[in-house]
């Protein structure tokens, strides 16, 4: 079953560019996992501070196999200083239909 999530960051006054792109060299990375099957990024129209990143993973062991990758982890890392919280918020999903 396919793992999908999705996470939400709110740049800190004046990082705004510097997160988007952070977060397009990971959407490069991460599209090049072999079991990503998902990864868009989206930026709030009415708020370009707010990102929201859909994910999905061909499953439970390829989003185990993402969470380990190096570039994930230097993205967290840069984030800290750049986002409100110091980190994003990650909301898993389930499907319905």
């Amino acid at each position: 079953m396919q793992k999908s999530l999705y996470a939400t960051m709110r740049a800190l006054p004046g990082q705004a560019e510097h997160l988007a792109g952070l977060l397009r060299d990971l959407a490069r990375d991460v599209r090049a996992e072999p079991g990503c099957v998902r990864f868009v990024v989206y930026r709030l129209e009415s708020d370009p501070a707010f990102f929201h990143v859909e994910e999905t993973y061909r499953d439970a062991a390829a989003f185990e196999a993402h969470i380990g990758m190096a570039h994930g982890r230097r993205f967290n890392d840069a984030i800290k200083t750049l986002v409100e919280g110091g980190a994003s918020i990650v909301t898993f999903l389930d499907p319905v239909a």
